[in-house]
C-alpha cells in the first residue's frame, strides 16, 4: 500500500510527494530508486523528515500497530493527516488519535477508500431515493486471503483488518450509526491465521436498522468481492450490488396478489474518483477550504467503534454497545 500510495500522489497534480519513510532502513530508498522518484529525504525518522521537509501533510500507510506512533507524531508537529484504515489497534489509541488531532487544530481523516466505489455511490442512491424505509442490510464477505505477514498473526485479522472497511460501508449506505452488536469470531481447523478469520455479526442500527455481517478470510472458492455482496430490504423493494457490477433494485408495483409484483430497475455506477485517488481529492478539498471530509477522525470512530464492539461481543458472548466502546 506504500507503493500504491506514492503512485496516487505523484499522479495528483496537486501534490508533490518529497519524502518518504519506512521503519526498515533503506527501504524507502530503494522504492523511491525503483520508481524513479527523487525525494528530499528518504529514510527511519519521521520527526526528522517533516523537519527537514516541512511538508503540507503526511500519508499515514503504515501497518495498523503504527498508526497511533505516526498519526500522533504527524498532529503534534502541527501536520494534518491521511491515513489507512483501520484508524488504530485499540479504540483507546484512537481516541488519544482524535485529542491529537484537537489539540493540533489540523485534520485527520482516515481513507476509507470503499466510499469511493462507482457502484457503491450508485447503490446508495438506489437505497435512499427507491426502496423506501430501510429495514434490512446485509454484507456477505468470503475470500481465503493468502497474504502471509503481520495478518497471520493478529488475533482477529479478518475483523480488525478488513471488516472495518464493510461496516463503515454500512454506515455509509444506510446513513446510521451503530447502537449494538452481537457477534461470534471464530477460527476453522483448516485457517492459516493464528487468530479467528471468520466471524457472524449483527448490529443494531439507528432508527431500527439491522444489519447483518457474515465473512471469512478462510473460505477458499466462490469469492466474494472485496467490497463483499449486499442486499438491502425496504418498505418499497428490495436492491442488491456486488463491486464492478451496476446495483439492481426490485421496486413494487403491486401489493393485490399474495406476493408483489415488482419492477426490476437497474441502476448504472456513478462517475466518481475511485478508491484512495477518491479520497487523497476529497482530503485535498477539505484541508483548502475548511469543510469536514468522510471519514473525518471523529466520524471515523463510529466505524471503528463497530469493529472493537464486534470483538468484545465474541469475547464476552453478550451483546455489546457502541456506547460502551466510545467511552473507552
Amino acid at each position: 500500500m506504500g507503493r500504491a500510495w506514492a503512485d496516487n500522489l505523484t499522479k495528483n497534480a496537486e501534490v508533490n510527494l518529497i519524502a518518504w519513510v519506512d521503519v526498515f532502513p533503506g527501504a524507502a530508498a530503494k522504492a523511491a530508486e525503483e520508481k524513479g522518484f527523487s525525494l528530499e529525504y528518504t529514510g527511519v525518522d519521521l520527526t526528522t523528515a517533516i523537519r527537514e521537509v516541512n511538508p503540507d501533510f503526511v500519508v499515514d500507510v503504515s501497518s495498523p500497530q503504527g498508526h497511533h506512533s505516526v498519526t500522533t507524531t504527524a498532529l503534534g508537529l502541527g501536520i494534518p493527516v491521511i491515513g489507512e484504515k483501520p484508524m488504530a489497534e485499540s479504540m483507546a489509541q484512537a481516541l488519544d488519535m482524535v485529542r491529537a488531532s484537537e489539540k493540533a487544530g489540523k485534520l485527520y481523516m482516515v481513507s476509507q477508500s470503499r466510499r469511493y466505489d462507482p457502484g457503491i455511490v450508485a447503490y446508495r442512491q438506489v437505497i435512499r431515493d427507491r426502496i423506501g424505509q430501510l429495514g434490512i442490510l446485509n454484507a456477505d464477505f468470503y475470500i481465503g486471503a493468502h497474504f502471509g505477514g503481520f495478518r497471520d498473526e493478529m488475533d482477529s485479522p479478518l475483523i480488525l483488518d478488513m471488516a472495518i472497511h464493510t461496516f463503515d460501508e454500512a454506515r455509509y449506505l444506510s446513513g446510521k450509526n451503530a447502537v449494538a452488536v452481537y457477534a461470534d469470531e471464530f477460527n476453522p481447523t483448516w485457517s492459516w491465521y493464528k487468530g479467528s478469520s471468520c466471524a457472524t455479526a449483527l448490529f443494531e442500527m439507528e432508527d431500527g436498522i439491522r444489519f447483518t455481517y457474515r465473512g471469512s478470510w478462510s473460505a477458499e472458492g466462490l469469492d466474494t468481492s472485496w467490497d463483499a455482496d449486499w442486499r438491502a430490504v425496504g418498505s418499497e423493494g428490495s436492491a442488491k450490488w456486488e463491486a464492478g457490477l451496476d446495483p439492481f433494485a426490485d421496486i413494487v408495483r403491486s401489493t393485490s396478489g399474495f406476493r408483489s409484483e415488482f419492477n426490476r430497475e437497474v441502476f448504472p455506477k456513478v462517475e466518481v474518483l475511485p478508491g484512495i485517488q477518491g479520497s487523497l481529492a476529497e482530503f485535498l478539498t477539505a484541508l483548502k477550504t475548511g469543510t469536514t471530509p468522510q471519514a473525518e477522525c471523529h466520524d471515523n470512530l463510529h466505524s471503528l467503534a463497530m469493529v472493537f464492539a464486534t470483538i468484545e461481543s465474541a469475547k464476552r458472548k453478550e451483546r455489546v454497545t457502541i456506547s460502551e466502546i466510545l467511552a473507552g
